[in-house]
């Protein structure tokens, strides 16, 4: 009878044993190599500092130069052929090298490893998506200035838990997201500042005895120093957590502006209509519009939450210096950078083609008994009334409304009389919404002159 067990454990994808496994669960290639042109970047500052400290000859490192730019060509051309037994990009990379140049490409490895040069790969490539999250953050803005400047005296309702507390302007809210987004931004280039130090010259952990100079493949990298300590940075990977860490809080901002498009853009509410660039029909039901984009925004941001989360796992119980979990460390960082500027683009779009209704904005922004807290301010500053008693006066007069099926406007003087003898006429001037929000002349408050003051000095902050 033969025994099948083992068949079955290796069969499939696995069929020739343990070597396909291995083969299989140690290769990065599948994802790595989208760290090309970073490894050949850093490999040809590489090869200039050991030329120019006579470690390798100028003929040596002329030849590897060129023959890294033939690499990258074909990569880019997509005429390179990608072997999984070579493991990573870094050895995909050397070994086409060697092809080309010969004996030269075995000198490019001196006084390196595949520690400080994946390091620098990485943190050259996650510098790259910081850079591209800052243009894209930039764009968002942009568009998000230009809703509020055109806007900035447009009444809307504010909202508590979703429901009507007191009137803003559509500009004001607008900004409120542009100061979100700037934190976001702020971060960004914040975690840059710190990530850019240079790990290659660390080797493999201890540093090397060849007479390098750090200094100048920092320098030839963009990076502002070398990593001061080897053992640090090589095993360290707290500048792509810093970035998905900032990745997940402006992600974070992006779902909360994409939620409100899906509410705003509902029958019942009708705050703003979506173009068809962002929203679809559906397939049986003639009369929708749906917000598809922000949908998938919306959804899209659980991906970048996950890859923080999976990155810290993966590096909560290493020991320095180096260990194979750390080749974990890419693909969730790639997904999650795809996925913020993806979503960065999408947003971008959605705020720049979205119209406001602001017929449907004002009629919201009367309802409710937006202007209750209006009234007690009134009271407070007119009458001399404590806010407490000011506050008991507006519920009162409230419920008076809502029995008689009207909003606060709508009461007579002599309705609001009856609660209290002091009020007089001209309290309805700060019962209509358009004064209310004329009224928060705050810093940082939801009148017009506010908010054009604070798209103006935003307008400068991205120049």
């Amino acid at each position: 009878m033969t025994d099948t067990s083992s068949n079955q454990m290796w069969g499939g994808r696995f069929a020739s044993g343990p070597d396909a496994i291995m083969e299989a669960i140690n290769a990065s290639i599948g994802f790595d190599r989208r760290m090309a042109a970073q490894d050949v970047a850093g490999s040809r500052a590489h090869a200039a500092m050991l030329a120019a400290q006579g470690i390798i000859t100028d003929s040596d490192a002329d030849a590897i130069r060129k023959g890294l730019l033939t690499v990258l060509s074909e990569i880019k051309e997509g005429r390179f052929e990608f072997s999984t037994a070579l493991e990573d990009i870094h050895m995909n990379v050397e070994a086409r090298l060697k092809t080309l140049v010969g004996e030269a490409a075995g000198r490019l490895h001196t006084a390196r490893s595949r520690n400080d040069q994946v390091a620098t790969d990485f943190k050259l490539w996650v510098r790259d998506q910081i850079d591209a999250a800052d243009e894209g953050l930039t764009a968002l803005l942009r568009a998000l200035l230009a809703q509020a400047e055109a806007g900035a005296d447009w009444v809307m309702p504010g909202f508590t838990h979703l429901q009507t507390a007191q009137p803003v302007t559509w500009g004001h809210h607008m900004m409120a997201y542009v100061e979100m987004l700037g934190r976001d931004l702020s971060r960004f280039r914040d975690a840059r500042a710190r990530m850019n130090e240079c790990p290659l010259g660390a080797a493999a952990l201890a540093g090397t005895s060849f007479d390098i100079d750090r200094e100048a493949t920092a320098h030839a990298l963009g990076f502002d120093r070398p990593s001061a300590n080897s053992l640090d940075a090589v095993s360290d990977r707290d500048f792509a957590l810093e970035f998905l860490s900032v990745a997940s809080i402006c992600a974070m901002h992006l779902s909360r502006l994409a939620e409100e498009l899906v509410i705003w853009s509902s029958a019942q509410f009708r705050f703003v209509s979506m173009s068809d660039k962002w929203s679809t029909g559906s397939s049986i039901m003639p009369q929708k519009r749906n917000p598809d984009a922000a949908e998938l925004l919306r959804a899209k941001i659980g991906r970048i939450f996950g890859a923080n989360v999976a990155l810290m796992t993966v590096m909560k119980g290493l020991p320095l210096a180096y260990s194979k979990d750390m080749q974990e460390d890419k693909e969730q960082v790639f997904d999650a950078a795809d996925n913020l500027l993806l979503a960065l683009a999408a947003m971008t779009g959605m705020v720049g083609d979205m119209q406001a209704n602001r017929d449907a904005l004002a009629a919201a922004a009367g309802s409710g008994f937006s202007t209750a807290t209006d009234l007690a301010d009134w009271l407070v500053r007119t009458l001399n009334l404590p806010f407490r008693d000011a506050h008991h006066v507006t519920g009162t007069l409230v419920a008076k409304a809502e029995a008689k099926g009207c909003d606060l406007p709508d009461l007579t003087l002599a309705e609001m009389q009856d609660v209290h003898a002091g009020i007089t006429a001209d309290v309805f001037e700060v019962l209509g919404v358009d004064n209310s929000v004329a009224s928060r002349t705050s810093y940082g408050g939801t009148a017009p002159a506010q908010v054009r003051a604070q798209v103006s000095r935003w307008k400068e902050v991205l120049k």
